[in-house]
């Protein structure tokens, strides 16, 4: 990337040497990346490989349809539940209204069935495009030592695991694991000021796929210690002893940024806090 500022910069002085106006701002342009350039703490943004952006465009895809299949869902749900039947938000109730569209027993309009029965085939479509993709991911996921290793961390399964390695530059770049979760946006907001240490809500200025996915695996994790117990005396126990659940998610998530960084850094596999201690 350096070389290619100072090409551009000798470009534009090469311009305006000859007398000749580029276009405005050349110039102020110009000046910026060769100062840039010349920075020896200047942090350029990796450029990915053709692997790299294929995963990516998995990725985005799988995405796309899931927000379509949403979509679908919820206008299924908000026109049904006019006409009496009512089901609860998700993919994991969509037979619930299959059910009520079949029934041949309820007062729904024959209209309503037909329309209704073609909102379920593009679910049906979606949810089988989306199960395709997912396993491309899975295969994906499979062939690296990186995605492996992320996946020994509770919360980390397949599909963080490759948005990781794949929207995430090389961690090393990264000089601890607390820039990296800044990089993220799953730090609180500095506003200190006059020595006093202030810190405001999460940021969620950073790479929005993996903090939305470290954060739902965060969720899991969560509910799991709700419902089955967390370790006694653990961190995970005393945070929910004190704070919301969905609180205690976003500083689980931070957690799992930063023990991410330190598996990858030091190519280890993740060590659950509780055993290490005993």
């Amino acid at each position: 990337e350096k070389n290619a500022l100072d090409h551009r910069a000798h470009q534009v002085e090469r311009l305006l040497h000859r007398g000749r106006q580029p276009e405005k701002n050349d110039a102020a342009d110009a000046e910026a990346i060769a100062e840039a350039a010349s920075r020896p703490t200047m942090r350029f943004v990796a450029v990915k490989t053709e692997e790299q952006q294929a995963r990516s465009m998995i990725f985005r895809t799988r995405d796309l349809l899931v927000r379509q299949r949403t979509q679908l869902i919820n206008a299924l749900r908000g026109d049904i539940a006019e006409h009496g039947v009512v089901a609860p938000q998700g993919p994991a109730h969509v037979k619930r209204l299959a059910d009520s569209i079949e029934d041949e027993e309820s007062l729904i309009q024959p209209i309503v069935r037909d329309v209704g029965r073609l909102y379920l085939q593009q679910i049906a479509i979606y949810s089988e495009k989306i199960a395709e993709l997912e396993k491309t991911l899975h295969r994906e996921a499979a062939r690296s030592e990186t995605t492996a290793r992320l996946q020994t961390m509770p919360g980390i399964g397949p599909i963080t695991a490759i948005a990781i390695e794949t929207y995430a530059p090389p961690l090393e770049t990264f000089r601890r694991g607390r820039d990296f979760a800044a990089w993220l946006g799953l730090v609180p907001l500095q506003k200190s000021t006059g020595g006093k240490q202030k810190l405001g809500r999460t940021s969620k200025m950073g790479q929005r796929d993996i903090r939305r996915l470290l954060i739902v695996g965060a969720m899991a994790v969560v509910r799991w210690a709700a419902r089955k117990g967390p370790p006694e005396g653990s961190w995970l126990a005393r945070m929910l002893a004190r704070k919301p659940p969905m609180l205690v998610a976003i500083a689980l998530a931070n957690k799992m940024a930063r023990s991410a960084w330190a598996m990858l850094t030091k190519r280890e596999n993740y060590r659950d806090p509780a055993v290490a201690s005993a």
